[in-house]
């Protein structure tokens, strides 16, 4: 079975996050986003030191739809530069795998 993908991602606000993990779960490129709300972030942008407050999403999917997902993310995006690192998962429940393999990827039916 091929194994699971997280893809981590922030977001400017849930609203943002939540919709568009929406339309990737619709298009069966992740099973399942989770929205985790109120990060504090200090980051370098640009020559300047930054602080904002951002929303993280963690994406569930499989490896063999690493590019389509980060394409799809990263079309949808709001951020100019957004962050999306792919995070290989060394091992799973079989039953949390199963699962992620049959949320994704081709819709069956006609």
């Amino acid at each position: 079975m091929e194994r699971p993908l997280l893809v981590y991602t922030t977001f400017p606000d849930a609203p943002t996050a939540l919709a568009i993990g929406e339309a990737l779960v619709r298009a069966r490129l992740a099973a399942c986003v989770n929205v985790i709300p109120d990060m504090q972030s200090v980051y370098a942008w640009k020559g300047a030191i930054e602080r904002s407050t951002e929303v993280v999403a963690i994406l569930k999917s499989r490896e063999g739809l690493a590019d389509a997902l980060g394409a799809a993310l990263k079309a949808r995006h709001p951020y100019e530069t957004p962050i999306i690192l792919h995070l290989p998962v060394a091992g799973a429940d079989p039953d949390t795998a199963a699962w992620i393999a049959a949320e994704t990827g081709p819709i069956d039916g006609p």
